[in-house]
């Protein structure tokens, strides 16, 4: 730019996985009548490389994404806190070991400390003073010893240059700015009890707020920044050639593990060294789980293989998940159920604008499974309302359609509930922000749990969305959330033919039996199940798939075009 206003427009590139060296490289395609693309570079071993084909607004991929917009994250807290003065403070997090041991977990910063800092390092913390809106990042002074052993910490001025912080001091200085700026009545602001600072010397009384802070994080980070917009858009592009790099080598593949450690090596080869969550690689029954994570059977035998998985970038999630037949060809009974999954999200990210309530997007994909499921057999004995009201689906379709990606892959979601309202979820056993069934007493992670109860909870309140089976979705009753340009949800549905959950929750339920026909269900429990998902980016009037892993005709053709080695 030179004294003019920079001119942005849509350009045509392609991202060319080379197979070889499991590279990806981006070919900018200048528009003009006669122009064509520059060749790839030739690959070692003759082969021609795959091209991954977009074409989007290419901006993001020739612009450095400039400072982390920390200023701005405080700023948008502050706002949520609705007060005028007062110091918020948080602490990051420090290293761990594991117990008995000198190892430990590879380290994560916390989230809400991330999204006002912009630094990924142990040992530090943060101060915003409201009324100044002055941002001061803390960081630790690394002794030359600890050099020797893990290496430098970045400097003052590389956070500095790095992050819109105001100044970056040595966190052994905070005891004695917080004793200095802490005035007799003044309140601090912190995430939890546990991490309120130790205050020495100060001239007074200091209040110490321990409910606000955090609900006035999740709210600020529910609507993303243009920067962390274009995070999320590298980690799917990196994501998205990872999925297309299994696809290509899925001929020679034989076991689940295969397929993880393939979509792990590419993502690290990228530069994206982190996973936003635990890859699941599933084969056929394997499938139905919704967070099987073993990733170690063979895949002869089975019909069709799930790959969910997303890489981090600079801490930001991306969530993808396609299911693909491991011969390159559906069975009859498996095309079937692919082909509804993939009807239920066409027509729900359709949908996908501002202002829409998101619970009707997941009525809406009950309509089109229970439809589909009626077509099939697997449903009958009632009227699709019938089915509905009961909530019968929810055998099939057991989870949500979809979460907030953003520092957490199942990001927070603010004031208001995705799904049911606020209200309505405490009379049906749903606390805190999803409702997950728990496994050695530690909640389930990732995606929100939908029983029969909630589905007909959901039914009862279509009177305020439309009539059935044409669901209004723009109208809410309050307390369940209404889509925003700048957020990113998931579209995700799914069916999955879990036998032991069907049958406890589902077959031995009269209520609910009656509306399920085992002769024809019999013949569909070797499908395992079938999730298709992606990111989509809420924009001003309508919406944008951040996520180009192929799906559909596009990935059987891949499937069959391909041959390369597996590892």
């Amino acid at each position: 730019m030179s004294g003019g206003k920079e001119e942005k427009m849509d350009l045509e590139h392609d991202l060319v996985v080379v197979d070889e060296f499991d590279a990806l490289s981006i070919e900018l395609k200048v528009p003009g009548k006669d122009s064509k693309p520059a060749p790839p570079a030739p690959s070692p071993t003759g082969k021609e490389p795959l091209k991954i084909r977009q074409k989007r607004n290419d901006a993001w991929l020739r612009e450095k994404p400039g400072k982390y917009p920390a200023k701005t994250h405080a700023q948008k807290v502050a706002k949520e806190l609705d007060v005028q003065t007062g110091l918020v403070f948080l602490p990051g997090q420090v290293e761990k070991l594991y117990e008995d041991s000198d190892m430990g977990p590879e380290f994560r910063q916390r989230r809400h400390f991330y999204y006002i800092t912009g630094a990924d390092f142990p040992g530090c913390a943060v101060t915003y003073d409201i009324a100044h809106d002055h941002l001061v990042l803390w960081i630790p002074v690394t002794d030359p010893r600890t050099t020797l052993w893990y290496g430098k910490t970045p400097t003052a001025e590389q956070c500095k240059a790095a992050s819109e912080v105001d100044e970056v001091r040595q966190v052994t200085g905070l005891g004695r700015f917080l004793s200095a700026v802490l005035y007799p009545g003044s309140t601090m602001y912190v995430l939890h009890p546990d991490q309120t600072p130790k205050l020495e010397n100060t001239k007074g009384i200091v209040r110490v707020d321990s409910t606000k802070l955090a609900p006035a994080i999740e709210r600020a980070r529910v609507v993303k920044t243009d920067y962390e917009i274009a995070m999320i858009r590298r980690a799917n592009a990196v994501s998205s050639a990872a999925h297309r790099a299994v696809l290509t080598r899925l001929k020679n593949i034989t076991n689940e593990r295969e397929m993880d450690a393939i979509f792990r090596g590419f993502c690290i080869a990228q530069g994206a060294k982190h996973q936003s969550y635990a890859v699941i690689a599933a084969s056929g029954e394997n499938a139905s789980t919704l967070h099987y994570c073993d990733n170690d059977q063979p895949l002869a035998g089975r019909q069709l293989a799930l790959l969910d998985a997303g890489a981090e970038w600079n801490c930001y999630a991306s969530d993808i998940t396609r299911t693909f037949p491991i011969s390159g060809t559906f069975s009859k009974e498996a095309a079937a159920i692919y082909a509804i999954v993939e009807r239920m999200q066409n027509q729900c990210i359709q949908r996908v604008r501002p202002g829409v309530v998101f619970s009707t997007l997941h009525l809406h994909a009950c309509v089109v499974a229970i439809t589909e499921l009626m077509k099939l057999g697997i449903l009958h004995g009632g009227t699709p309302a019938d089915i509905f009201k009961r909530g019968t689906v929810a055998a099939f379709f057991p989870h949500g359609l979809g979460h907030h990606v953003g520092l957490e892959v199942h990001d927070v979601s603010g004031r208001d509930r995705l799904l049911l309202s606020s209200a309505s979820a405490p009379h049906h056993g749903v606390t805190g922000l999803t409702n997950r069934p728990r496994r050695g007493g530690k909640v389930a992670p990732k995606r929100e749990w939908v029983s029969a109860e909630m589905v007909g909870v959901m039914f009862r309140d279509i009177g305020s969305f439309g009539p059935f089976p044409g669901l209004a979705d723009t109208q809410n009753k309050g307390g369940r959330q209404t889509l925003q340009k700048n957020m990113v949800v998931t579209i995700e549905p799914g069916i999955y033919f879990c036998k032991d959950y069907i049958k406890a929750y589902f077959l031995d339920n009269p209520a609910h039996a009656k509306f399920i026909n085992m002769k024809v269900l019999d013949k569909y429990w070797d499908v395992g199940g079938v999730r298709i998902e992606d990111n989509i980016l809420v924009t001003e009037s309508g919406y944008e798939n951040l996520s180009g892993a192929p799906k559909g005709e596009e990935m059987l053709k891949i499937i069959n075009a391909g041959g390369g080695d597996a590892c």
